[in-house]
């Protein structure tokens, strides 16, 4: 059996530890995998928008493709994401150069002027990172509202679907192995 790719986790501008670190636990459970946390990034400045107040996803994107680490790579960043065409979003994929990042900054309920909820955020934030993950893994969004692949376009459907692969996307997925990321070049 071919050796599986580790899952490469990069922090991007200030984020909090405790959820690199349950991140990291998380996305190992999720999908098998070893995951290796990468020094962080800096803020990503270059990815600011001030007419948006907002950072380019793909420019993010871009940095982290950069880098050139084996295996696929998921970002993570407390900055309020958008990609052209939309008003924000909760993280975005290019899987065919093996690279995803999130942002946690919408999945805070202190965004909307709520209490601060540690669980809620941890919850929030390991589906949309097993989400953009499982994009990088080849899965599409998925009819199915608790499967983890259905897509969010509000933070309700976050909090309505699941955090596991429905067994349509499971079967899909099959066995990592055979998905692994192109070669750097």
């Amino acid at each position: 059996m071919e050796r599986m790719s580790p899952i490469n986790l990069v922090p991007i501008g200030v984020v909090e530890q405790g959820i690199v670190d349950f991140l990291s636990s998380k996305l190992g459970e999720a999908f098998g995998l070893e995951v290796r946390v990468s020094s962080p990034l800096e803020q990503p400045t270059y990815a600011y928008d001030p007419a948006r107040g907002q950072y380019r996803s793909g420019d993010i994107l871009a940095r982290i493709k950069a880098l050139r680490l084996s295996g696929r790579t998921l970002g993570v960043t407390e900055v309020d994401l958008y990609a052209p065409g939309l008003n924000f979003v909760f993280g975005e994929a290019e899987p065919s150069a093996g690279v995803a990042v999130i942002s946690i900054a919408r999945l805070k309920p202190e965004f909307y002027g709520l209490p601060s909820d540690w669980e809620l955020l941890k919850e929030r934030t390991a589906k949309e990172a097993v989400h953009e993950l499982g994009h990088i893994y080849g899965l599409g969004h998925c009819p199915e509202v608790k499967c983890v692949m259905h897509f969010s376009n509000t933070l309700r459907d976050t909090d309505v679907k699941g955090a596991e692969f429905c067994s349509r996307c499971k079967r899909k997925l099959g066995p990592l192995t055979k998905r692994q990321p192109p070669e750097a070049g």
